[in-house]
């Protein structure tokens, strides 16, 4: 069946290039949302008060693609705490939102589903999310110049990583924690204690933090990928330094507050492993993150070597 959504999450030309890029995914536009006035211009919608949020309409086949799916690719791109900010874009018009179609018969359906993924999203962060769930009281078709924008302008603005609509959907159930004395089998010393009782290594110790090439880092517990080489950067910290997950479902955040400090814990989903911490000192252009991993809780796949390890899925990651 071919169903609708309508997704704002900042700039709209970034969001409808990411998008097209799902497979799954039949068309998105680029447009305006639930505002107060009727056929908006883009000068007004950017200097007036009409209220309208640069959104995208996208049409997808839902036997491909499952509306919860489409949710969490929406995730992975937005900051679904931030109030009327996405990247470098301020203003009501660059507000989050999820509007459905409440006229048709999918309508509170596609309700439910919206709210149930936000009331479990919220677990995985320490702010409100405040992302609108609403249902369209109108579309708008932007100009005809801001369709397909970045097809036309390949270098023009986008504050999203593009790639990260080839990142597959990760299945919980293929992963499972082994039990204690397993762990204490296969882990070193040095792997047990970081994972399984948050010890933290040296700095600048593992060969992690100087590891560059290609390849997937993976929850050394479980076998869960977590990171990729796409989004490691060299921070100088002395441990593995990542701006984001391979999706954001994967980590789950706890608070810490030992060793006198408040910083905000970073643990694997389905091992519950202890990876490190997240800081806000990041590379402002990726979102401004910097996950800062123990290379003792991570094993590195080189990505000749994914499909014979039986990630061969996530080769589309490293596609351009």
């Amino acid at each position: 069946m071919i169903k609708k959504i309508y997704l704002a999450g900042g700039c709209f030309w970034g969001l409808e290039a990411y998008f097209k890029r799902i497979e799954g995914v039949i068309s998105a536009v680029s447009g305006y949302a639930n505002g107060k006035t009727e056929n908006p211009t883009y000068e007004e919608v950017c200097h007036d008060d009409t209220g309208h949020a640069e959104t995208v309409e996208v049409s997808y086949d839902d036997r491909k693609l499952p509306l919860a799916h489409i949710l969490v690719y929406f995730f992975r791109v937005i900051d679904p705490t931030s109030l009327n900010k996405q990247g470098d874009d301020r203003g009501i018009q660059y507000r989050t939102g999820i509007y459905y179609l409440a006229d048709v018969e999918y309508g509170n359906a596609d309700k439910s589903i919206v709210e149930a993924f936000i009331r479990k999203a919220q677990e995985n962060y320490s702010k409100t999310i405040v992302v609108e769930v609403l249902p369209l009281s109108q579309f708008y078709k932007a100009e005809d110049y801001h369709q397909d924008y970045l097809d036309k302008n390949p270098s023009g603005y986008c504050h999203i990583n593009l790639n990260r609509a080839y990142e597959p959907i990760v299945d919980e159930t293929s992963y499972d924690k082994p039990d204690n004395d397993t762990l204490k089998e296969n882990l070193t010393e040095l792997e047990y204690e970081v994972t399984q009782h948050s010890f933290t290594e040296r700095p600048f110790s593992h060969p992690y933090d100087h590891e560059f090439r290609e390849g997937l880092y993976v929850d050394i517990v479980t076998g869960e990928p977590l990171f990729t080489s796409m989004d490691k950067f060299n921070s100088g910290c002395g441990w593995p330094a990542f701006t984001n997950p391979i999706n954001p479902e994967v980590l789950n955040y706890v608070q810490d507050m030992s060793h006198n400090m408040n910083r905000i814990e970073v643990r694997s989903r389905i091992g519950d492993s202890h990876l490190g911490h997240v800081f806000e000192d990041g590379p402002r252009e990726f979102g401004g993150l910097r996950y800062c991993i123990n290379g003792a809780s991570l094993r590195f796949i080189k990505k000749e070597d994914l499909e014979r390890e039986g990630y061969g899925k996530y080769l589309k990651v490293f596609e351009k």
